[in-house]
């Protein structure tokens, strides 16, 4: 009989310290997360020396409570799964160095993993993967269209060519004076408005899958600049709605065509902006008319950052014999097409 697999998943790439272990990388037997959230919030947004400061002082702690809630020991890992990059080069330090000191001290083989296909392969934790797939990824940092041929293969064939669409949702948040993370209080006040105000789309070229959502941004503060001077108040919740049905319809029509051009069998929502739930809303619509597509929408404990998705990506990746030395180190910049 075959012996399950062991993947320990270790994640640091910017607010939350994460630590999973998974088997056969698609069960969850642990998954640890420490939220970083309320010591950034007074600040508006992520302070990277904090960030860095707080996977010191959590990831041992993290480690030993993942251990604990999956009652296995280090002896029982097959190999040590880590966040490579994208992400803060700081916090990215800190999880590659523990699993660095794990893999020497145990003799263990580790494996460097991309944060975004990390993203991508939360959803085999969910359902099993069928290709070829396209992969909406949708976060703070990084707005993208992946197509995917087979397990490892990313070729990005749409990003933002300026703001990511949760780095919008964030600005967008601290003009109404909401506070961060602006995307989750953006998402539940739209649910109270109406999107009266007509706010630009972004298109682009015909035939492209690049996002654009700078002129979104900056659309809603005129707007709201403009009311100001005239002595009128727009309603935030009118305002919210608007924003989020703009941001919205682009996300999803260009998934949609991407998916028909593609002819995928299965497309996937990942990353932090996975958790809107106007966005999770309008694809399921959209994606009920395409009969031949199956829609995979992880749950919200898996949208977030967390180490499951990396153990989950990392399984994959150990399989098809990628290993890395003791020379890895955290790369802010790395680019997923190349990561395959």
């Amino acid at each position: 009989m075959k012996k399950d697999q062991l993947i320990l998943g270790i994640e640091t790439s910017c607010d939350e310290t994460a630590v999973a272990i998974v088997k056969n990388g698609k069960e969850i037997v642990a998954n640890i997360v420490a939220s970083q959230i309320e010591s950034h919030k007074r600040f508006g947004g992520v302070v990277p020396e904090i960030a860095s400061r707080h996977h010191v002082e959590q990831v041992t702690l993290v480690l030993e409570e993942a251990f604990r809630q999956g009652e296995v020991g280090i002896e029982d890992i097959d190999a040590i799964a880590v966040t490579e990059g994208p992400g803060l080069v700081g916090a990215l330090l800190i999880g590659v160095n523990a699993a660095k000191a794990l893999a020497f001290a145990h003799n263990i083989p580790l494996v460097n993993v991309h944060h975004i296909a990390g993203h991508i392969y939360a959803n085999r934790l969910v359902e099993e993967m069928k290709f070829p797939l396209l992969s909406l990824v949708v976060s703070g940092g990084h707005t993208e269209l992946v197509f995917m041929k087979e397990h490892g293969h990313f070729e990005v064939i749409g990003e933002t060519r300026d703001d990511a669409a949760g780095e919008a949702y964030d600005k967008v948040a601290r003009v109404l004076g909401l506070p961060y993370p602006g995307g989750p209080h953006i998402d539940c006040l739209a649910h109270e408005g109406t999107p009266d105000l007509d706010l630009p789309r972004a298109w682009l070229e015909t035939g492209s899958y690049d996002f654009s959502f700078s002129g979104l941004k900056s659309a809603v503060i005129n707007s709201v600049h403009n009311a100001e001077q005239r002595g009128e108040k727009i309603a935030p919740e009118t305002l919210a709605a608007s924003f989020q049905a703009s941001v919205v319809d682009v996300l999803v029509t260009k998934a949609v065509q991407a998916a028909k051009e593609y002819k995928v069998k299965q497309v996937l929502l990942a990353g932090g902006v996975a958790a809107n739930k106007g966005l999770r809303t309008a694809l399921t619509t959209a994606f009920n008319d395409l009969k031949d597509v199956q829609l995979v929408i992880p749950p919200l404990s898996l949208c977030t950052d967390n180490a499951a998705m990396i153990a989950a990506a990392g399984s994959i990746l150990f399989d098809k014999g990628k290993r890395a030395d003791l020379t890895l180190n955290g790369n802010p910049g790395l680019d997923i097409s190349i990561h395959n």
